[in-house]
């Protein structure tokens, strides 16, 4: 078996259940894999994903407190989608870049089975209050970002797991704080899920930095420089405080990562 044609193959998979079980078999058995050294052709439509969510622009998106039943399930919803885009960009950087450390692959193995628990975790306790994933509207700024970054290993590292991604280290302790002011069975099981969610992510932005900076110095790219650099071409989102800056710190960012954070116009 070739591993970039096998993350591939489940990068393409619509069935979300299947490419969860696609995802956790790479990982479990990625010893047994080959990984070709060259350039894999690409199909005319990535990712593979179910009919729903419908697709909408951000703005779009429309905004439900959590202090209703609705709400909450549309908030877990929102996470939820999160994660299924992010089993699809670990598969995404396995396949699309060849000729890179066998530690690499090993990693974004690991992180596409970690976030297909994660999506598992969620959707299951969105089925427990009685709804499912794509019941509610979601936008594609993940998938987006992939797009702009899929011919460069550098600013895939760079503006996905250590911006994009990164992000939710600072989003998902607010997000906690709001679910437990609620304080019903349901919130605080969410708060749970989370936690775990919260812990694993930091080793994925963890990853991202790490192999971020080895491909700089493979280059002969200062990281700082070059990601502001990357940051204006790709017109990456702007980071707002507040910023989870022990979960930065534990993922890998510098203490001058951290204040360009807060010196950012």
């Amino acid at each position: 078996m070739e591993l970039r044609r096998a993350a591939l193959d489940a990068l393409q998979t619509a069935d979300c259940e299947e490419k969860c079980r696609h995802a956790s078999a790479i990982r479990s058995e990625f010893a047994s894999y080959s990984i070709a050294d060259t350039p894999l052709p690409e199909p005319a439509a990535l990712p593979g994903r179910p009919a729903r969510p419908r697709l909408v622009p951000p703005a779009e998106v429309p905004r439900r407190s959590p202090h209703t039943a609705e709400g909450r399930a549309a908030l877990i919803h929102a996470v939820c989608h999160i994660e299924f885009n992010a089993i699809n960009l670990a598969l995404d950087a396995i396949w699309r870049f060849h000729g890179l450390p066998i530690g690499y692959y090993r990693d974004w193995a690991q992180v596409a089975a970690e976030e297909a628990a994660h999506f598992s975790l969620l959707r299951g306790h969105l089925q427990s209050l009685g709804h499912d994933y794509g019941d509610f509207d979601a936008h594609d700024g993940l998938w987006e970002m992939a797009e702009k970054t899929r011919d460069d290993p550098v600013a895939r590292m760079a503006l996905v797991p250590r911006t994009l991604e990164a992000r939710g280290l600072d989003a998902t302790p607010l997000i906690q704080a709001r679910l437990r002011q609620v304080g019903t069975p349901d919130a605080l099981t969410a708060c749970g899920l989370l936690d775990i969610i919260l812990r694993d992510e930091v080793g994925h932005v963890a990853i991202g930095n790490r192999w971020y900076r080895r491909l700089c110095e493979r280059e002969g790219l200062e990281p700082l420089a070059h990601y502001k650099l990357l940051a204006r071409r790709h017109r990456a989102p702007r980071l707002k405080p507040p910023f989870n800056e022990a979960a930065r710190r534990a993922a890998g960012f510098t203490e001058d990562e951290l204040q360009a954070l807060h010196a950012a116009p």
